[in-house]
């Protein structure tokens, strides 16, 4: 199986398709899956970019909203994790999982699926000591705390994957997991990137959470994006134990090293995409305890046993299949030719494709605002409407940090520039 890695995508589908195009018309070959390591950026219309964390002028339509809307359709299956650039709203309608338009899926705040005989499993957005211990509180429209906060990940999320068992073939986040620079060439790295220098040097380069999934899963390969440039390491497992290949890429700009072909060794095509019969068995057992709120899960608080899961799933499936529930449009997309309506309208829906995934589960719809999260949304600083006016559709550069301060994340920029400019 050949399967194309991107780092950052920042909506430029488009671009990386026809890379992908290009490179299979000079190499003569196929490539069967394009995997994203983050910011995807999956905006379907101007509302979308309300729950965008970038400052104003880097706000662009891109071009995801022609595949949602059927203008335009992926040439090939593609599988994308959530960074810290992304329309939140939209993937909290899709926390399990599921397309965000026809051949692109999403694979959840958290989660594994199946292509093929080639298991991926991935953990979206960045990490953040402030919020790893809190639930998932946010819920849009989003104010100018919770659109950074929404983001962050979450030990809920990350306890889920730590009790996979069954071997994983490939791993996707968006940040580095902690430590990965000693297992690579990080002085070539650091002569690219000066100001990497002081964290790695600190131990403070990369996700705690990350670095702690590494250890227990020993994924065949772990792909990462976020600090927009190429990076590669082996991770010996132990003495004698398994190797992981990690590779990290750039953003899709001209010159950069944002696109990977990788070869793995897999059973012959034709090749589909199925839910995971131990992730979803994970997902039931705890999903009595998903945390809506600030207050962390209660771990000790599930009553199902996971073997007693993995059963009823597997009886499940022989049912019904292990397909994904198909592609469902919830908004109108973006329409270059008809003007932004300057009324603000909260859309907060409810996803078929996540309302059939709960209901084939048997489990309860829990996405809907809590009382904590509608008085936080309706603090002062919600997020006004920006408008068509502060839409910059030509931009292309976006700040590679979260942006809880933006001065200090443009100051970031504007060391890369410096480095990338020696």
């Amino acid at each position: 199986m050949k399967i194309a890695v991107e780092g950052c995508m920042h909506g430029d589908l488009d671009k990386v398709y026809k890379t992908i195009q290009y490179m299979e018309q000079i190499h003569t070959t196929k490539i069967d899956l394009l995997l994203c390591c983050g910011d995807f950026q999956a905006v379907r219309n101007e509302r979308d970019m309300e729950s965008l964390s970038v400052p104003s002028k880097y706000l662009a339509m891109k071009s995801f909203w022609k595949y949602y809307s059927g203008q335009e359709v992926a040439p090939i299956p593609t599988i994308f994790i959530g960074g810290n650039h992304e329309a939140s709203n939209y993937l909290w309608e899709l926390y399990y999982g599921g397309w965000v338009a026809p051949n692109i899926y999403f694979l959840g705040f958290a989660g594994v699926v199946k292509f093929g005989n080639i298991r991926i499993g991935g953990l979206s957005g960045i990490y953040n000591q402030r919020h790893y211990r809190s639930g998932h509180f946010e819920r849009p429209p989003y104010n100018e705390n919770t659109v950074r906060s929404v983001y962050h990940i979450r030990e809920y999320d990350v306890h889920k994957l730590l009790q996979v068992d069954e071997p994983i073939d490939i791993f996707l986040s968006h940040d580095w997991p902690l430590g990965i620079t000693d297992y690579g060439d990080w002085k070539k790295l650091v002569q690219q990137k000066r100001h990497f220098e002081k964290e790695i040097q600190e131990r403070t380069l990369g996700s705690k959470p990350a670095a702690q999934l590494l250890e227990k899963l020993k994924p065949h390969y772990w792909f990462s994006a976020h600090l927009h440039c190429k990076f590669a390491a082996v991770v010996q497992h132990g003495e004698s134990g398994p190797l992981t290949k990690f590779l990290a890429l750039d953003k899709c700009l001209p010159g950069r090293k944002f696109l990977q072909i990788v070869e793995v060794e897999s059973e012959p095509g034709p090749y589909e995409l199925q839910y995971d019969e131990e992730w979803l068995a994970i997902t039931r057992k705890f999903n009595s305890i998903f945390p809506l709120t600030r207050r962390n899960a209660d771990f000790g608080g599930t009553e199902l046993e996971i073997q007693d899961c993995r059963r009823w799933i597997r009886s499940k499936i022989q049912v019904r299949g292990a397909t994904p529930f198909e592609f469902v449009p919830t908004v109108t997309p973006y329409n270059p030719s008809e003007p932004v309506s300057d009324a603000y309208v909260t859309e907060n829906h409810r996803n078929p494709q996540t309302e059939s995934l709960l209901q084939f589960l048997e489990l309860p719809y829990v996405l809907n605002s809590t009382s904590e999260a509608r008085e936080l949304n309706n603090s002062p600083g919600l997020l006004t409407p920006k408008g068509v006016g502060s839409v910059n559709y030509n931009n292309e550069e976006i700040p590679i940090d979260e942006v809880d301060d933006l001065e200090e994340a443009e100051e970031t920029d504007r060391a890369e520039s410096e480095n990338e400019d020696l």
